[in-house]
């Protein structure tokens, strides 16, 4: 049995907190609103059953996308990272934070997601499948499940999705992944990106046939940016990272996949061993989504946590205030200004932060100087470089076992007696494609933030 925690206690912690997320200090947010998954079972609007479609749906067009992806063959056309053990940089941040936890600590490498070196992959190109299968079956172009899906790199299902246009908005890598998969297909495609931005994915992006329109605004505002140029077009589909619940479902196949590897490393994941995984958030789809898949899987030995910097807290400030999307950081006098460009995003997904009020397990905030520290010591010490947003993970055990909130957290959920047994996973999103010169800046960076 969970300890109980009064509901007043809770209130006075939420004004605390508020408090010092208006004063953009690191905080740990335990959520209040959580359900244990066993009881929310039959509740929830996505089901085992959507996420095995979408899973059978990926499974469907890996023919096609190994081969038009050289970097998919090796794994038959699955878009999938690997998970690896980072026990030096376990013991450097130990030291760096003055602290201890026991247990394995793994990086999910989605900076290394073929195709787009991006989380955003998942959702993004598992969005445009659907549709382009949607549009396939409705033109007659495919009559069956079982056909051969290679068809989709043929002259005349290109031809077809000529007359089509995708349309997406962006700080950056939904535009990539959703982009080059696009493009791949044959449709027309127009990214709208937000002033956070990085050059070199416009630049990217343009060399693939992507039309990029560039808003000196944020992140929210060139999604709606795109949202009205879709509403002009019939022949155009809207990817709307704020809405999309098929986006969520792609995000949502991750879980089946994490479970397979963690048995190829006989990690077991049981209610004597915990599973703790730290997940970067912007406006919530990936880390949504991953948590569901996860929590499908795991049930409560799972416990998620989505990191945000303390400059952009978005989907806590929507969870804590239960405003979820009608709430800003703005609204807050805090700037939204942060180098983890891929988690610039002022308002949270509604859709994603009702579906995940009940399930997620809590939060934290990160300084942009802590970001810029773990990266230049992942580098220094494993030899990984991820861009700055997908640091956020890292310092998860520290909050969970370094602060009182996270050693309320472990006594609340019976797990003290349990450390020793944990597997902590921080989960990389994106970094690969990062051009070496940014790498150095960033690199630099985190050198002068030690």
């Amino acid at each position: 049995m969970s300890a109980k925690i009064t509901d007043a206690r809770f209130e006075q912690d939420n004004e605390r907190i508020l408090g010092d997320i208006r004063d953009r200090k690191p905080v740990l947010w335990l959520n209040d609103h959580h359900i244990p998954f066993k009881n929310l079972k039959g509740q929830l609007d996505v089901s085992v059953l959507d996420i095995k479609d979408a899973e059978a749906r990926l499974k469907r067009f890996a023919p096609f996308i190994q081969t038009v992806f050289e970097d998919t063959k090796a794994l038959d056309g699955l878009i999938e990272s690997p998970i690896s053990e980072i026990s030096d940089f376990k013991s450097t941040l130990e030291d760096v934070y003055e602290f201890s936890f026991p247990g394995k600590f793994l990086l999910k490498r989605d900076d290394l997601l073929p195709i787009a070196g991006t989380i955003k992959a998942r959702g993004a190109i598992y969005e445009v499948l659907h549709h382009a299968e949607a549009l396939a079956f409705e033109e007659g172009l495919l009559n069956s499940y079982e056909d051969d899906y290679t068809q989709f790199a043929s002259p005349a299902f290109q031809d077809f999705f000529k007359q089509y246009t995708v349309v997406v908005g962006t700080t950056g890598n939904l535009g990539i992944s959703s982009g080059v998969m696009s493009a791949k297909i044959g449709f027309n495609v127009q990214v709208h990106m937000s002033h956070e931005a990085k050059q070199w994915k416009k630049d990217y992006l343009r060399s693939h046939g992507v039309q990029v329109f560039e808003h000196k605004t944020n992140f929210t505002e060139a999604v709606n940016k795109g949202r009205q140029a879709a509403e002009t077009d019939p022949y155009a589909y809207f990817i709307d990272d704020e809405h999309s619940i098929q986006l969520f479902l792609g995000y949502t196949t991750a879980g089946s996949r994490v479970k397979q590897q963690l048995i190829d490393q006989d990690i077991v994941v049981d209610e004597d061993h915990p599973l703790m995984v730290y997940l970067p958030c912007g406006v919530g789809g990936s880390p949504g989504g991953v948590t569901y898949g996860l929590k499908q899987i795991y049930g409560d030995n799972v416990h998620c946590f989505f990191a945000q910097p303390t400059h952009v807290p978005s989907m806590l400030l929507g969870l804590i205030s239960q405003k979820f999307a009608e709430i800003s950081v703005y609204d807050f006098g805090i700037d939204g200004l942060t180098v983890m460009d891929g988690l610039a995003v002022p308002r949270t997904s509604q859709i994603v932060a009702e579906l995940m009020q009940n399930i997620f397990n809590g939060g934290y905030t990160l300084t942009d100087e802590e970001a810029n520290r773990m990266l230049s010591t992942l580098k220094d010490v494993e030899d990984i470089f991820v861009e700055p947003a997908a640091t956020a993970g890292l310092v998860g055990p520290e909050r969970l076992f370094n602060t009182e909130a996270g050693r309320k957290y472990l006594e609340a959920h019976d797990l003290t007696d349990k450390i020793d047994n944990m597997t902590h996973i921080a989960w990389a999103t994106g970094g690969s494609m990062v051009p070496e010169d940014e790498q150095e800046l960033f690199y630099q960076n985190g050198l002068k933030a030690k």
